[in-house]
């Protein structure tokens, strides 16, 4: 198991995730792959699929309106995770989500329905917002009605007609590579392989003094990591 920390502005984390699950989806020469809330949003395009060999990309998400904004192509399926295994998405060689944990009820029983779609010894990756960053402490305490419009004030690109809604978060197991968080993913059946934690985030960047005093917390933290309190982390997961 390799456990690391890193800063925001190190590299995107973002990024730096969508990058680990392109290498791992050519590195384990996968076939049929599932992005757990992708919605409008997939992650691999048609043309990388074909490229990578992948003959099954299902795009699952809870919202169909989400969906129907994705390009065609793909193969969609409406459905909650949490409820349990999804049998259209088949077994997987691989299963993936980013930015979604945060925004479901049941921690426990999103990893086991995720591990339920997995073939044996395939893996799922996921990146996600952590607690107890302030700003995402915050976030989970204020009804979503009130942060809407303040994250579309931060955060140009997003609004809730386009493709980069704000949705109510709950951030169940969504935490830093604590001792708890690990047992809880290794109770859930699953081999832990990498756990990145990041520290730091951009919501701040439009207040320079405020963005510039997070940045040297964020260095400080990742020189003596605390894993309550990154930003956000990505984990890679084996079936066990």
């Amino acid at each position: 198991m390799r456990i690391g920390y890193e800063t925001w502005s190190s590299e995107n984390p973002f990024e730096r995730f969508q990058r680990a699950v392109r290498e791992a989806v050519a590195a384990a020469d996968c076939r049929r792959v599932c992005e757990i809330g992708a919605g409008a949003n997939p992650l691999l395009s048609l043309q990388e699929l074909e490229r990578l060999g992948v003959s099954a990309y299902v795009l699952m998400d809870i919202s169909a309106e989400e969906l129907a904004k994705a390009p065609e192509g793909y193969t969609k399926v409406v459905a909650d995770i949490t409820a349990g295994p999804v049998a259209e998405a088949g077994e997987c060689d691989l299963v993936f989500s980013q930015t979604v944990a945060e925004h479901v009820r049941d921690g426990a029983g999103f990893h086991r329905a995720v591990r339920e779609m997995l073939a044996p010894g395939a893996r799922a990756m996921h990146f996600f917002p952590t607690l107890y960053e302030p700003a995402f402490v915050v976030n989970r305490l204020i009804p979503n009605g009130l942060t809407v419009g303040l994250i579309e004030r931060l955060q140009e690109h997003r609004s809730q007609e386009g493709s980069f809604g704000k949705f109510p978060a709950y951030y169940r197991w969504c935490r830093g590579p604590t001792r708890r968080q690990l047992a809880r993913l290794r109770g859930a059946g699953y081999e832990v392989e990498e756990y990145l934690g990041v520290f730091g985030h951009n919501y701040y960047a439009a207040v320079p003094p405020l963005d510039r005093l997070e940045g040297a917390l964020a260095s400080l933290l990742v020189r003596h990591p605390l894993p309550a309190l990154t930003s956000y982390a990505w984990v890679k997961l084996r079936r066990s």
